[in-house]
C-alpha cells in the first residue's frame, strides 16, 4: 500500500491519502481521543503522541499534530498505523447508536446554501485536507462549522468572509453574513 501526503494551507495539518475509500458515507471530524470511540482508525491515529485531531474525508485522512511535535518524527508512525489499519481490513467507522437523521425540510433558502456549499465550496476545501459543515441559518447569517484542516487555519477566517460569504450573498441576496462556530 502506497499512501500519499499533502501539505495543507494549515501547518499543524497534513493530509494522507491512502488510495481507498476512506469514510464514503460522509465525513467525521475528533478533535479528541474522547471523542473517536466509534472510529477505529481514528483511534490508533490518537494513541501516537503529538496526534491532536482527526478528520476522516471521503478518501483522504487529515492529522493535526500538537505544537510541540515535528512532522518528521510523527509522519512515519502515522503512515504506519494507517497503513496497519488497512492492511487488516478493519472497518473506518462502526455504526453509531447516535446517527439520527434530522427531522423536517429545509426552507428554500437553507436548499439553496447547502447546494451551493456541496457543489462549490466542499470539493475545494477538501481539497486543502478539510471540510465545511453547515450548522444553521437565522436572521440572514450562516453558520458554518470548519473541520479538518480548516479548523485553526491561518486562512480560514479569509475563506469564510472573502470566499463563502460573497460567494453565497452574490446567489442568495437574503444572506446578510457568514460566521464560524465551533
Amino acid at each position: 500500500m502506497f499512501i500519499q501526503t499533502e501539505q495543507t494551507p494549515n501547518p499543524a495539518t497534513l493530509k494522507f491519502l491512502p488510495g481507498v475509500a476512506v469514510a464514503p458515507d460522509g465525513t467525521a471530524d475528533f478533535a479528541a481521543a474522547s471523542m473517536a470511540a466509534r472510529s477505529p482508525l481514528a483511534l490508533a491515529l490518537f494513541d501516537i503522541e503529538g496526534v491532536s485531531g482527526v478528520f476522516l474525508g471521503s478518501d483522504f485522512i487529515t492529522v493535526t499534530k500538537s505544537p510541540d511535535r515535528d512532522w518528521y518524527l510523527l509522519k512515519p508512525e502515522i503512515l504506519g498505523a494507517i497503513m496497519d489499519h488497512f492492511t487488516q481490513g478493519r472497518p473506518v467507522l462502526v455504526a453509531s447508536e447516535d446517527a439520527a437523521a434530522e427531522a423536517g425540510e429545509d426552507s428554500e433558502i437553507v436548499a439553496q446554501i447547502k447546494e451551493l456549499l456541496d457543489t462549490r465550496v466542499r470539493p475545494a476545501v477538501a481539497m486543502d485536507g478539510g471540510d465545511i459543515v453547515f450548522r444553521r441559518y437565522e436572521e440572514g447569517v450562516v453558520y458554518l462549522h470548519m473541520q479538518g484542516a480548516c479548523s485553526g487555519c491561518p486562512s480560514s477566517t479569509a475563506t469564510l468572509k472573502m470566499g463563502i460569504e460573497n460567494m453565497l450573498k452574490h446567489y442568495i441576496p437574503e444572506i446578510s453574513g457568514v460566521r464560524p462556530v465551533v
